[in-house]
């Protein structure tokens, strides 16, 4: 180990998890620092006995974040949320949270910071998430200048809530049934970016030193369209559904209604009024941007990985034959 200590705010979430284990790979001591470290007992087996620490930290409460910064070589904010609920705002946790997080790991003398926002991040955006996500990285560019900041496009792996979401969404409706996702025609474009290749590029920034201060968007190594991404869910996991267009007119009743069933207990909401507002821009990475390439990390694609875990959606497993 190399006795660096970097502390991984949200390093239970689907992000984090990759994080902490590409860290302590590398030979890092890491403090993650999560809201319930009760919950989060699967991270201690991703390093040695004693290399992964859980520190109960709250990014609404600043006290417990200026205690998880204590020694540390290196902070990296991941935490994030896709929709509200309860004391967790987007304004609480992704702005006030993120700025909170900045200052005391500029105040602590921490050089090596990364923040992982999102493309699309932009304190003008109509959508709450995006502007809050632009908010958090204003208060860094403030408080810590060297911050390096992140944004990827929609993430994916086993565990995502996109690949995963549709599938579990196209299984439950009856093969009859019109499923009404192609919000806006299904024309949005999106770049998917593979959670341990957003790991490691994590990883080599903190390492980097022109890193230090720099913007990365992170992509994949294709641009495809939302219809074509449910699409190839569709192929993958061997179903036959009717995807019905909505318009961008008629889209934020359809959001009214999944936030309906978001209230209820133990269900998050299929899509949101603010996911509508964010599906009207397309989620690719800007030109002239750096990107995943500059820190030496070559993406995989969507085809390489996701196949393998959307096999548990099709009738007979994954050794089914494909329907013809």
């Amino acid at each position: 180990m190399t006795g660096k200590l970097a502390v991984v705010f949200g390093g239970s979430g689907f992000i984090g998890r990759n994080v902490v284990r590409e860290l302590a790979k590398r030979g890092w001591r890491v403090r993650a620092a999560v809201r319930r470290p009760h919950h989060a007992q699967f991270l201690r087996p991703m390093g040695a006995v004693g290399q992964v620490q859980l520190f109960q930290a709250n990014v609404r409460h600043r006290p417990s974040i200026e205690r998880a910064v204590k020694g540390a070589d290196a902070v990296i904010n991941l935490v994030g949320i896709l929709h509200q609920e309860g004391a967790q705002s987007f304004s609480r946790v992704q702005a006030h949270g993120a700025a909170a997080i900045a200052v005391a790991a500029a105040k602590e003398g921490v050089e090596a910071i990364v923040h992982v926002s999102a493309i699309g991040a932009d304190e003008a955006s109509d959508s709450l998430y995006a502007r809050t996500k632009g908010e958090a990285e204003r208060a860094f560019r403030e408080a810590a200048p060297g911050a390096t900041i992140m944004r990827p496009s929609v993430v994916f792996g086993p565990e995502d809530q996109f690949f995963n979401k549709f599938a579990t969404l196209m299984s439950m409706a009856p093969p009859f049934l019109p499923l009404p996702l192609l919000i806006g025609g299904g024309e949005a474009k999106f770049q998917p970016v593979y959670v341990d290749d957003v790991a490691d590029a994590i990883c080599a920034a903190l390492d980097d030193p022109k890193a230090r201060g720099a913007t990365y968007e992170l992509g994949g190594p294709r641009v495809y369209t939302f219809r074509e991404l449910l699409d190839f869910t569709l192929a993958e996991t061997h179903q036959r559904r009717i995807l019905a267009p909505v318009p961008f007119a008629v889209a934020p009743v359809m959001g009214f209604f999944g936030e309906c069933v978001g209230a209820l207990p133990f269900f998050a909401p299929p899509i949101t009024r603010d996911q509508i507002k964010l599906m009207k821009r397309d989620n690719i990475v800007g030109e002239g941007a750096r990107t995943i390439g500059d820190l030496g990390i070559t993406p995989k694609t969507v085809e390489a990985i996701v196949p393998a875990y959307l096999a548990r959606f099709r009738k007979y497993g994954q050794f089914a034959e494909r329907m013809a």
